[in-house]
């Protein structure tokens, strides 16, 4: 028997529970790893944005695709399993990940000061299906299975019901989407020194961004891409990068689009491609606003509706959450072709760092990003 990681907002979780809580769903990029869950083993259930575990669920059929409306609909979680529910808590009874009896015990979280700054980025809560050990499997089970008798009282705090109430959908031509529009508050993950920290260094955060930008250069080379990176940078980021790898950097872009676009495509931080085809494209966002990356991001996509390419983020472990939130924008929601957060994913800088210092990396496929990245409407 195996333990995973289930993750739920509190809606999805809401919504499991409405249709009988027998039927656990992930979305059809995460059917590689759904192929990993075995009949017997359990879910390990977390409440995002609370921060909670919430339950524990018995795998108990094969993985299976199915797009009825469970979740939502239309329902973006079609790589299902049937489940026999063990532990199923309210947000009121689930258990704070900060609890005495969890935080110092768990192997992904005692050498983590508590609620630290990026923590949850640093424990790998933010993708469901992530193998948990049989240890702290065991440790869950007992916490929850205990609490299920309980029934001890989690109280709801009023940054919880902010939390809640910040979510809202928007009916649009042909779905329901979420949207958000931030509060003008410190984030939630970063800590008061930080909000009251002295201006920035922009030269500094320069030199941060352009080492960012040959790092990701230097994995799509690694991994076989020729890469574009904008005019004004490419001198800095090839001084960062081995000689012998210059030679897969494009000069010009070889697109077929008209000018705006192409204008457009131009100013973004790095482009992996494969012949004339943009497989993956980065914006670097190491300032506090991140707006211009969403925007080219979203120009992007307002130009060309049907562009077929995976969009990512970069951003400091700390801007995670500010991410997040304003990629849920309306003007980002409500794009013709759907919205931004279901194109365009975080990548965490630490992300990026473990990725670049991995070997081999010219015998992986770039899916390898997709054990990384985080989509918004997820969270």
């Amino acid at each position: 028997m195996s333990y995973f990681l289930d993750l739920f907002t509190p809606e999805t979780w809401r919504s499991f529970q409405a249709h009988g809580s027998t039927v656990s769903g992930f979305r059809h990029r995460q059917r590689k790893a759904a192929e990993q869950v075995q009949v017997g083993d359990i879910f390990c259930c977390y409440l995002v944005r609370l921060s909670r575990w919430c339950g524990l669920l018995e795998v108990t059929s094969e993985n299976y695709s199915d797009a009825s409306p469970i979740f939502s609909d239309p329902d973006p979680f079609i790589v299902r399993f049937r489940v026999k529910p063990l532990v199923v808590l309210g947000p009121e009874h689930s258990v704070p990940i900060g609890d005495e009896k969890l935080w110092p015990h768990l192997s992904f979280t005692r050498e983590l000061a508590l609620k630290s700054v990026g923590w949850a980025q640093f424990a790998g809560l933010r993708s469901s299906l992530r193998r948990i050990s049989s240890e702290d499997g065991e440790i869950l089970s007992t916490v929850l299975n205990d609490q299920n008798v309980s029934r001890r009282l989690y109280p709801v705090t009023g940054r919880d019901e902010q939390l809640l109430s910040e979510r809202k959908t928007v009916a649009a031509a042909d779905r329901t989407v979420l949207v958000e529009v931030p509060v003008d508050a410190p984030d939630e993950d970063t800590s008061e020194e930080e909000a009251e920290a002295p201006p920035v260094d922009e030269a500094a955060t320069f030199r941060t961004s352009l080492k960012v930008q040959a790092l990701l250069a230097r994995i799509g080379i690694e991994m076989g891409f020729r890469v574009w990176i904008p005019r004004n940078d490419r001198q800095a980021v090839l001084d960062q990068i081995s000689s012998t790898l210059h030679g897969s950097f494009l000069n010009q872009l070889p697109l077929n689009y008209d000018d705006v676009t192409l204008k457009t495509i131009e100013q973004i931080d790095v482009i992996w491609m494969r012949n004339r085809s943009m497989a993956r494209a980065f914006e670097v966002e190491h300032t506090t606003a991140i707006y211009s990356g969403l925007l080219r991001m979203a120009d992007l996509l307002a130009l060309q509706p049907n562009m077929n390419i995976r969009l990512h983020i970069v951003a400091p472990d700390d801007k995670r959450a500010k991410v997040l939130r304003e990629i849920k924008r309306p003007v980002f929601s409500l794009l013709d072709r759907g919205p931004l957060y279901e194109s365009c994913s975080f990548l965490s800088y630490t992300s990026i760092e473990k990725i670049s210092g991995m070997g081999h990396l010219q015998h992986m496929s770039d899916t390898l990003i997709e054990e990384f990245e985080e989509f918004p409407a997820d969270d």
